[in-house]
C-alpha cells in the first residue's frame, strides 16, 4: 500500500526509516528539533544484518566505499595479554563514523523532507490525523513513546558511565580491555584518527564526580598496556563526551495504532555488543519493507512488529548482561580466565 508517513526525529533510525518508505511509494515528513543531524561523533559498527538493511535501502555500497575494516579484533586484560583473537573474516564488520553515515543517509532526500527546528508536541503525536503512519525515531527519551505508549518504563540506569572521543593518528585492530569495574576500547574511525571508548561502574566515580575528564581517565586507566597510554596520552586538547548509560525495560509492543517505534525509541540498549545502529537500520527497513507490501497500515505494523520485538529484546538483555560481566567489580579476575579459555578453544 501506498500512504502518508510522518517521522519523529533525523537520526539514524528517521532518515533510514524515511529513505526506506519513499523506495516504497509512501509519502514522508521528518521532524526533528535540531537544526541538523544529531552528531554525537564516534564510529559505529556495521554487522551483517545492518549492512543487508543498508542494501534493501540502496545505500550498502556507498557505505562500504567509506567504511574501515579492522585487521583483527581483540579482548584484552590490562597488561595487553589477549584473552580473545580473531581475524579480519571473524570480525566481519564494518567501522563507520557516525557524521559519515548520517551523511549518506541524508543525501539526496528530497528538499524539504526533513524538517529541522521543528519540535513535535504530545498534540502533535495524538492528533495527526493526515498521516496513515506515526514513527517514532525519536530516542530513548522518546515523545512518541511517552504519548502513544503512556504505560511504557521509563529509561533505567545500567550503572556504569561511557566516555568517549576520537583522538589523532591510524590503528588497524579493534581492542576492547577489560580491568575492575573497567574497561577501554580502541577501534579504527579513517585513516588519521583512533576512535576510543571507556565504561566503568558509577562507583568507581564516587568522590571524583567534579574531575576534569582527561585527567580522570589518565588516572583510572593509567599503567595499562601501550595501546590504551597511546590514546590517554593524546587525549588532552581532544574533545571527551561522558554520559551515563541506560536502557529500555520490555515493551509488549513497538505497536499502538498507528503509532510505531524503532530504534532507542523502541528498544534502547548497552553499548557493550555494537548494536544499537545496527538494529535502528534493520527496523527502519523491516518497516519500510512491511508498509510497501501490505494492503492495510495495521497489518503491516503488526507484521513489523512480529518481525522485531522478540529479536530485539534478546539483543537489549544480551547487552546489558555483558555490560554487567565486561565491568564487574568482584570476580574480575575469574572471568578473564573464563575468558582466556574461551579464546583458546576458539
Amino acid at each position: 500500500m501506498h500512504g502518508r508517513a510522518l517521522v519523529v526525529g533525523g537520526g539514524i533510525a528517521g532518515l533510514a526509516a524515511a529513505r526506506g518508505l519513499l523506495r516504497a511509494g509512501w509519502e514522508v515528513e521528518v521532524r526533528e528539533r535540531r537544526g541538523s543531524p544529531p552528531d554525537i561523533g564516534g564510529a559505529l559498527g556495521l554487522w551483517h544484518g545492518s549492512m543487508a538493511a543498508l542494501d534493501r535501502l540502496g545505500l550498502g555500497e556507498r557505505i562500504r566505499e567509506r567504511a574501515e575494516r579492522p585487521s583483527r579484533g581483540v579482548l584484552a586484560d590490562p597488561s595487553g595479554r589477549a584473552l580473545v583473537s580473531v581475524g579480519r573474516r571473524g570480525t566481519n564488520a564494518c567501522l563507520i563514523s557516525r557524521s559519515s553515515l548520517l551523511a549518506v543517509l541524508l543525501d539526496g532526500l528530497p528538499d524539504g523532507l526533513v524538517r529541522w527546528r521543528t519540535p513535535v508536541t504530545e498534540a502533535d503525536v495524538r492528533g495527526a490525523g493526515a498521516f496513515d503512519a506515526v514513527v517514532g525515531a525519536d530516542g530513548i527519551h522518546s515523545l512518541v513513546r511517552r504519548t502513544a505508549f503512556p504505560w511504557a518504563a521509563v529509561p533505567r540506569p545500567l550503572g556504569t558511565v561511557a566516555y568517549r572521543g576520537t583522538a589523532p593518528g591510524p590503528v588497524g585492530v579493534a581492542s576492547e580491555t577489560w580491568g575492575r569495574g573497567r574497561l577501554f576500547g580502541v577501534t579504527p574511525m579513517d585513516a588519521r584518527t583512533t576512535n576510543w571508548f571507556a565504561s566503568l561502574r558509577t562507583e568507581l566515580l564516587r568522590g571524583r564526580e567534579d574531575r576534569d575528564h582527561v585527567d580522570l581517565l589518565r588516572e583510572l586507566y593509567g599503567g595499562w598496556h601501550p595501546v590504551v597510554t597511546r590514546v590517554l596520552d593524546a587525549l588532552p586538547g581532544t574533545g571527551v563526551d561522558r554520559r551515563e548509560l541506560h536502557d529500555l525495560p520490555a515493551l509488549a509492543s513497538y505497536v499502538h495504532g498507528r503509532h510505531v517505534l524503532i530504534g532507542d525509541a523502541a528498544h534502547a540498549m548497552a553499548p557493550n555488543l555494537g548494536r544499537g545502529a545496527c538494529e535502528s537500520l534493520v527496523d527502519a527497513a523491516a518497516l519500510a519493507d512491511a508498509l510497501g507490501a501490505e494492503p492495510a497500515v495495521g497489518g503491516a505494523l503488526a507484521r513489523y512488529d512480529r518481525r522485531r520485538h522478540g529479536p530485539t529484546r534478546r539483543i537489549v538483555d544480551a547487552s546489558r548482561a555483558l555490560n554487567r560481566v565486561s565491568t564487574a567489580v568482584r570476580l574480575h579476575g575469574p572471568r578473564n580466565r573464563a575468558m582466556g579459555v574461551l579464546g583458546h578453544l576458539l
